[in-house]
């Protein structure tokens, strides 16, 4: 069979390439740190779940029975990865004079959208709210071994977890360089699991807890909706190399803690690079960010976007210009009238030969799947 051969994919935490083994026999359960709804996405984020999904197709080619989730964040994270400042949604609703739940619905129904456009099949899409209960039972089941209390919430003390920081590769505080202070934290790198609201505060978004009435911390959720949707372990979890230093770190400190062994959650960690965009529009603090509907408006198909992120691997920086973008819409058009041209002769082709099946068959139902030719 041609897909009988192992999949072999490159693991963030061992730094190897290793063959894909799945937890359970014959699926493959993948899950993927999705967008914190408070804004639009940029195309830059949009380049994970393009991987993604690339990734996904090809377990599904290989015969595994696909199980893929994205969250949705709509809670919890904070304007930075540290764990001091004002919530991304709660920042925007104020902003907008909007309540924190339709910020996070207009800007969740946006980012299916886009991944509509860019023929990324849909996945499980959770929400973080609708998981807060569960995060309150997973911080009370760990908290007496490998937690403490402060004025502003519950921390986790990940010297309590063996091997802190492997896959970030982080073995000292320097290595942590996007954490922020915060007074009466026993280690640098300690997290929050439940963030109190201020004294005098009044969020949209918050609930009782053992530790005061507030939110969950950003980390929390995907430990518990990863175990709640695919079991623990997992097969492949996926994101954004920038999650590699701090947040997945942190969810295997959870996952650690709460399962009662040294296993990371999932078996295999899979970090695509940033897209490079060099006028810094890249940014959604930049205001006027590059969006998947700004290159529509400008004459491109998304697709040629998602042929654009095809051609790099993964694992690389892709630069960004318009220059590149116009160069992939133009081999777009070209597999485009190729494929038509094929299907108006295809009563002439036979799939006999078996180098017809090699040579045509195959590339036939890629590009298919790929760019939803008919």
């Amino acid at each position: 069979m041609e897909n009988a051969a192992p999949l072999m994919l490159f693991n963030s935490l061992t730094r190897k390439l290793q063959p894909f083994v799945p937890v359970h026999n014959g699926e493959a359960r993948v899950y993927s740190c999705g967008p914190t709804v408070y804004n639009y996405q940029h195309i830059g984020n949009m380049r994970a779940y393009v991987f993604a999904d690339t990734l996904g197709r090809v377990l599904s080619y290989k015969g595994y029975r696909l199980t893929h989730v994205i969250n949705i964040t709509d809670v919890g994270h904070l304007t930075s990865d540290a764990d001091s400042g004002e919530d991304k949604m709660e920042k925007m609703a104020a902003n907008l004079g909007k309540s924190a739940w339709d910020i996070a619905a207009f800007y969740q129904a946006d980012f299916e959208a886009d991944l509509a456009r860019l023929n990324v099949r849909k996945p499980a899409h959770p929400k973080a709210t609708e998981y807060v209960d569960a995060m309150i039972e997973w911080g009370k089941e760990i908290a007496d071994k490998h937690c403490y209390e402060l004025d502003s919430g519950l921390y986790f003390d990940v010297s309590t977890v063996p091997e802190y920081g492997r896959l970030a590769r982080a073995v000292t505080d320097d290595g942590e360089g996007r954490i922020e202070e915060v007074d009466g934290k026993r280690n640098k790198a300690d997290f929050a699991i439940w963030r109190k609201t201020p004294p005098g505060e009044t969020r949209q978004m918050e609930w009782d807890s053992p530790w005061g009435r507030g939110a969950p911390g950003w980390h929390l959720e995907c430990s518990v909706m990863s175990k709640a949707l695919l079991g623990m372990p997992f097969d492949i979890h996926t994101g954004g190399i920038d999650h590699r230093e701090i947040h997945h770190p942190n969810e295997i400190a959870q996952n650690q803690a709460h399962e009662g062994c040294p296993d990371s959650g999932a078996r295999i960690w899979m970090h695509n690079n940033f897209l490079v965009e060099r006028s810094g529009k890249m940014s959604k603090s930049s205001g006027e960010f590059l969006r998947l509907q700004l290159l529509i408006d400008k004459g491109f198909h998304p697709l040629a976007y998602r042929l654009m992120c095809l051609q790099a691997h993964y694992r690389s920086e892709l630069e960004f210009s318009w220059e590149s973008l116009a160069a992939a819409f133009t081999r777009l058009k070209r597999i485009v009238t190729a494929w038509q041209r094929l299907c108006r002769n295809k009563h002439q082709l036979t799939f006999n030969n078996p180098r017809w099946k090699r040579y045509l068959e195959l590339p036939f139902r890629i590009l298919k799947a790929l760019f939803r030719m008919t």
